[in-house]
Formats: C-alpha cells, sequence, structure tokens
C-alpha cells in the first residue's frame, strides 16, 4: 500500500504560481511511476503529467505544456507540479497518482494509488 499526501493547494489570481507537493513515506516511491490528475466540477478526470521512477522522462498533456513542469526528488519520497502562468480553467481538484507500470501512463484507470487531492482556484 502506497500512501499518498498532497499539498500546496489555494487560490490564485490568473497568471500566478503555485506548487503542488506529493509525500509518499515509505522506502517503495522509486519504484513507481508518479502522475497527475485534475478534475474540475462536472467534469471527469484528467491527465495532467507523469514522469519515471527515475525522473528521466516526463510527459505533460497538451492543455499545460509549457506552463507545468513535473519533477521528483526520489531522496525526499516527493513528486511536485510546479504551476505557472495558471488560467481559470486550471480550477480543479488536483490527485497525486503512483503507477508500477513500466511506461507512462495517460489513464487514471492504470494508476494504482491515489492521493485525497488538493483544491486549485484560479480567479480572472
Amino acid at each position: 500500500q502506497v500512501q499518498l499526501v498532497e499539498s500546496g493547494g489555494g487560490l490564485v489570481q490568473a497568471g500566478g504560481s503555485l506548487r503542488l507537493s506529493c509525500a509518499a513515506p515509505g522506502r517503495t516511491f522509486n519504484s513507481y511511476n508518479m502522475g497527475w490528475f485534475r478534475q474540475a466540477p462536472g467534469k471527469e478526470r484528467e491527465f495532467v503529467a507523469a514522469i519515471s521512477r527515475s525522473g528521466g522522462r516526463t510527459y505533460s498533456a497538451d492543455s499545460v505544456k509549457g506552463r507545468f513542469t513535473i519533477s521528483r526528488d526520489n531522496a525526499k519520497n516527493t513528486v511536485y507540479l510546479q504551476m505557472n502562468s495558471l488560467k481559470p480553467e486550471d480550477t480543479a481538484v488536483y490527485y497525486c497518482t503512483a503507477d508500477s507500470a513500466y511506461d507512462l501512463d495517460l489513464r487514471a484507470k492504470d494508476y494504482d494509488y491515489w492521493g485525497q487531492g488538493t483544491q486549485v482556484t484560479v480567479s480572472s
């Protein structure tokens, strides 16, 4: 079992920045690819970004490319999502996920563990 605890959400004005963190206590953090998804009210959960076990491979959704950056620090058992140039349409609950598969997955159903989520609200 992998516990994931997100933090760093909040209210920010359009054009601002936030950094989300996801801590995963335990010795197996670097055994998992990690990802971020988000879900806005009335919408399906959507892929945001993913990073491989070593951090050497990343992939981001087109909607956030050039604005969001995923990274990880295996020594701290933490994955980050740096979000810049935020837009009102980025408003959602953001979820941290862990995946034991080899490849980076883009579908929510392929991820094994989920955090509780952290709210990000971008005002116009």
